[in-house]
C-alpha cells in the first residue's frame, strides 16, 4: 500500500480511507463465545479493536493526523498540545503532531502517566503541554471511558485547560456519556462508532 495523498483528498475521502484500514487490520471477531475477548473494562465481548495494529501502521498515520486536526477546526479549537493516558493515546498524539507540521496551526505533545512519577518533577505529564494550556485529549478507543477520565483528571491537577476530547473509535458502550459528563463545555466526539465500522464489515 503507497502512502495517502493527503494534501488533495477531501475530509470525506481521508476518513473513509481510514475507515478501511481500521477495518481491516483492528476490527476483530469471536466465532465462538468462549473466544470472546475480555476488554480493559473488565466486560466480554464479540468484537475487539485492536486499535493499535492501525495506529502504528505507516499509512494510516497521517490520516489519522488529518482526521483529528480536521475535527479540532470543526468544533474551532485549536490546543496548544494533545495527548493522553500512555499507551493508547500516544501513536494517535504522535500523529496528529506531526501531520500540524504540514497543516498548521502546530501542535505540541505530551503524555499523561498511569501513575505520578515518584522521582525527580514528581508528575503527571511528560512532553510539551505548556503551563495553563489548552489541551485536546485523545484516545485510540473507548469503552467505559476509563482512560480518557483518568487523562482529563490528571491535565487538570497538572493546571492544564482540557478544550476538546477527540477518539478514533467510540465503542458505543457509554464511555462517551461519562467523558462528556467530567468535560463539561469542551466538545467530545469520536472520528468513528462501531456502528460504522461494523456496517463496513
Amino acid at each position: 500500500m503507497t502512502a495517502p495523498r493527503i494534501d488533495t483528498d477531501s475530509p470525506t475521502r481521508r476518513n473513509a480511507d481510514l475507515a478501511q484500514i481500521l477495518v481491516h487490520r483492528s476490527y476483530l471477531e469471536a466465532e465462538r463465545e468462549e473466544d470472546y475477548f475480555v476488554l480493559t473494562s473488565g466486560r466480554r465481548s464479540k468484537t475487539y479493536f485492536d486499535c493499535q495494529v492501525t495506529t502504528a501502521y505507516a499509512q494510516a498515520m497521517p490520516l489519522i493526523g488529518r482526521a483529528f486536526l480536521d475535527e479540532f477546526s470543526r468544533h474551532g479549537v485549536a490546543p496548544d498540545a494533545v495527548g493522553g493516558l500512555t499507551r493508547g493515546a500516544d501513536p494517535v498524539a504522535q500523529a496528529i503532531v506531526y501531520t500540524s507540521l504540514l497543516f498548521p496551526p502546530v501542535v505540541q505533545l505530551f503524555s499523561v502517566r498511569k501513575a505520578r512519577k515518584e522521582h525527580g518533577m514528581r508528575r503527571w505529564i511528560e512532553g510539551c503541554a505548556p503551563p495553563g494550556g489548552r489541551v485536546a485529549v485523545v484516545d485510540d478507543v473507548v469503552t467505559s471511558g476509563k482512560s480518557v477520565l483518568q487523562a482529563i483528571a490528571a491535565c487538570r491537577e497538572e493546571g492544564l485547560e482540557v478544550a476538546q476530547v477527540v477518539v478514533l473509535v467510540d465503542r458505543e458502550e457509554g464511555g462517551m456519556d461519562r467523558i462528556r459528563e467530567l468535560a463539561g463545555k469542551a466538545p467530545v466526539t469520536a472520528i468513528f462508532t462501531r456502528s460504522e465500522l461494523e456496517a463496513l464489515r
